[in-house]
């Protein structure tokens, strides 16, 4: 039986891991396009669900082209900032920054119905991970047009629940301006009262979720309030 010297198996050894990181980064540097590609669909899809656009992979682009008029950056005092792309803001890594250097993302829709529509980002916790997604608004700034809501790891059956039809559409027509104060939405255990303009029902079982959810909305929305006062109609 031939017998290896642990310089050879040392040498051989450092080969084999060098060889094999080369060929994982060479792999994650032929495959960044390819997933860019895939968040920038699912970004532009879930913004055209926040309008009530459902939209597949393969006409998600077109879709977009189509509804999706302009997109633009603001400050926290609602005026436009120029020379950033809304595109490419991460409201995650904005929220790092102090408030007043955060830059907020709009994007203006015109769906088929003939409004004038403008879509927000949101992002906040949920209860094992972030929560995230897009509330459009009525061109009063006020009504809630529809929403589209994701997350990273909420339990499925329970949290993961914001994810669905049904809890989604009971954004639609919620307002969130009483007396010309800021108010948001609420997400409430137990369900909200009828007729109800704020409130929504929380999901059962799903009650941190819930809160989280109402929170970044709040939170995410307030940030929006010089704009919305500034352009409401």
């Amino acid at each position: 039986m031939k017998h290896f010297s642990n310089r050879y198996i040392f040498i051989f050894s450092a080969i084999m891991v060098i060889v094999v990181a080369t060929l994982l980064s060479l792999a994650a540097t032929l495959l960044q396009p390819a997933q860019a590609r895939n968040l920038e669909i699912e970004k532009k899809r879930n913004m055209l669900e926040s309008i009530n656009v459902e939209a597949t992979r393969e006409n998600t682009e077109e879709l977009y082209e189509k509804f999706i008029k302009e997109g633009f950056v603001i400050n926290p005092d609602g005026d436009v900032v120029e020379g950033i792309d809304a595109f490419t803001v991460v409201v995650k890594n904005e929220q790092k920054k102090p408030i007043e250097q955060q830059y907020l993302p709009v994007f203006r829709a015109e769906p088929d119905d003939g409004e004038n529509v403008i879509i927000v980002p949101v992002e906040g916790k949920g209860l094992w991970g972030p929560i995230y997604g897009y509330v459009s608004l009525k061109s009063d700034m006020n009504t809630i047009y529809g929403t589209n809501f994701d997350h990273k790891s909420e339990t499925p059956g329970l949290g993961a629940e914001i994810n669905t039809t049904e809890f989604e559409s009971q954004f639609k027509g919620k307002k969130i301006y009483e007396n010309g104060g800021f108010t948001s939405v609420q997400v409430i255990k137990g369900g909200a009262k009828e007729n109800d303009p704020h409130g929504v029902d929380a999901i059962s079982g799903g009650t941190i979720t819930s809160k989280g959810l109402q929170k970044m909305i709040f939170d995410c929305l307030t940030k929006y309030n010089g704009y919305f006062q500034k352009n409401r109609i």
